[in-house]
């Protein structure tokens, strides 16, 4: 069991809730409203961009070559991925005006936030724990959600989502965010340390769930409006 599956067990309902919500298990069948789909890629373009500063900051908080680049690589894959979410939302009849042009919504805001104040007010373990749902966990869903391999999803309503996620690009990210954590926690954790890193996992966790239900509400207003 590495640090990451540590993290998971101590954190097990709000991990769950996450990897498991039903907007995930809609993208997975293809029943997701498309109109929910669309709300959650605008917020989650938005998401992204403070998600960089957040690897920045890990970037500027590392004290080792080894951590600094470990930053720079997950940087560029994350921005990598806001080229692909312009790409879908142009399908989905996104323009990359009108999705910059949006504002955030509270649970963009209360996601992102964390994650950078976990990473100000704490030291690189603690931000790189904040940042760890959702690198790893997007990694680990996609996995999930294409059991047959990428190519098997075809036809298949959400194949540009899970395969970017499935794919040998992230999922190598994923890895090697793992292994960061591992040699960070290898450092020293003590029980006390372990307990307050566990609450940050969950809540992370807890923030990325709510992220999920932002989409279905916002897709729910936009099909009635």
């Amino acid at each position: 069991m590495d640090f990451f599956d540590r993290l998971k067990a101590a954190a097990h309902d709000d991990w769950q809730s996450y990897v498991d919500h039903e907007f995930v298990r809609g993208m997975g069948d293809g029943t997701l409203p498309h109109e929910a789909f669309k709300a959650y890629l605008v917020q989650d373009y938005l998401f992204l961009i403070h998600f960089s500063r957040a690897w920045a900051l890990a970037a500027y908080k590392a004290r080792t070559l080894q951590d600094l680049k470990a930053a720079q690589d997950t940087l560029s894959a994350i921005l990598n991925e806001m080229n692909l979410h312009l790409r879908l939302c142009e399908r989905w009849g996104l323009s990359a005006a009108a999705v910059e042009a949006e504002e955030e919504h509270p649970a963009n805001v209360a996601y992102t936030r964390y994650v950078l104040d976990c990473g100000m007010s704490g030291d690189l373990l603690d931000l790189h724990v904040a940042l760890s749902p959702c690198v790893i966990g997007y990694a680990e869903i996609g996995k999930a959600l294409a059991p047959n391999g990428v190519e098997a999803l075809a036809d298949h309503p959400y194949h540009e989502w899970i395969g970017e996620y499935a794919g040998e690009g992230f999922q190598s990210a994923a890895t090697a965010a793992r292994a960061t954590l591992d040699r960070l926690a290898q450092r020293g954790v003590s029980e006390e340390r372990f307990a307050e890193l566990a609450k940050i996992f969950a809540m992370a966790s807890r923030l990325e769930a709510a992220f999920w239900q932002m989409g279905l509400d916002l897709g729910a207003q936009n099909k009635t409006a």
